[in-house]
């Protein structure tokens, strides 16, 4: 899996809205539910009938290694989601533009613009509509639509199983393990990756700050891949059917984007 690639699959996840209890969004008037910011995943889903975007205005990634300096911009990276049943949606994440530009030590420039992979998700939620537990599994595949330089060009996959667990006092701790299925590096087969993280939300008044500790372990033939970065999260709440964010992913080693920034906005209708 290219850079480019883990970056598109980082980004397709994020928690919601958190309060007192694990929020569900099963029905029309419960406040919106997104899986976004940052990289985890809430267990809730689209009520039935329903459409919900979460969208960025931009995402900037910056890394530097070995003497080159990689600078990306994403615009806009929609997921349009759809209830299916009051336990169930259907989502689909494209990018429909990106620039990758990447400069070496000794001065020479490249730059790359083209749109990314899409990527389609299924969520099924497991527990009860109500409850301090929330249980969901959301298989995904990704599918090539990026250019050589930006995607890899192969049919990917995966299985992530969000898991929310609501504490006294406003505050949600978000699990995510997921279980990945990546092309080698070569272009020759196929091996696992594992990834997962820790997620605590705190919600005060209509915001919410997240805080959150992630890694992805790709077991690449060619060599495991270790990432790991600090990711924070600011949401803003202003009406029940539509949010805002804006947050940072640090990275916390050579192998994971040093920089990622970005804001973005959501809403249900």
């Amino acid at each position: 899996m290219t850079r480019c690639s883990i970056l598109f699959a980082a980004l397709l996840a994020g928690p919601a809205f958190a309060q007192d209890a694990v929020p569900t969004a099963s029905v029309a008037d419960a406040p919106i539910c997104t899986d976004r910011p940052t990289k985890s995943n809430f267990a809730c889903t689209v009520p039935k009938g329903l459409v919900q975007i979460e969208a960025d205005g931009f995402t900037w990634l910056n890394n530097t290694a070995g003497g080159n300096r990689t600078d990306q911009l994403l615009f806009s990276n929609p997921t349009v989601k759809y209830g299916l049943t009051d336990s169930s949606d259907i989502q689909l994440n494209w990018v429909p533009f990106t620039r990758v530009r990447t400069g070496d030590a000794v001065g020479n420039v490249s730059t790359q613009s083209g749109i990314g992979d899409a990527t389609v998700r299924f969520k099924r939620r497991l527990t009860g509509p109500e409850g301090d537990f929330q249980l969901a599994v959301l298989p995904f595949v990704k599918l090539p639509t990026a250019p050589t330089g930006i995607g890899n060009g192969k049919v990917e996959g995966g299985m992530a199983v969000p898991i929310n667990i609501s504490v006294p006092n406003g505050w949600t701790v978000t699990l995510g393990p997921q279980l990945d299925v990546l092309a080698d590096s070569d272009g020759q087969g196929r091996h696992l990756g594992a990834t997962g993280l820790v997620n605590v939300a705190k919600q005060i008044g209509k915001f919410t700050i997240y805080n959150e500790i992630w890694t992805s372990q790709n077991f690449d033939p060619a060599g495991t891949v270790q990432q790991y970065s600090y990711d924070t999260a600011l949401v803003w709440l202003p009406h029940p059917t539509l949010q805002f964010d804006i947050g940072v992913n640090i990275g916390l080693n050579r192998n994971t984007p040093a920089i990622v920034s970005y804001v973005g906005v959501s809403t249900r209708f």
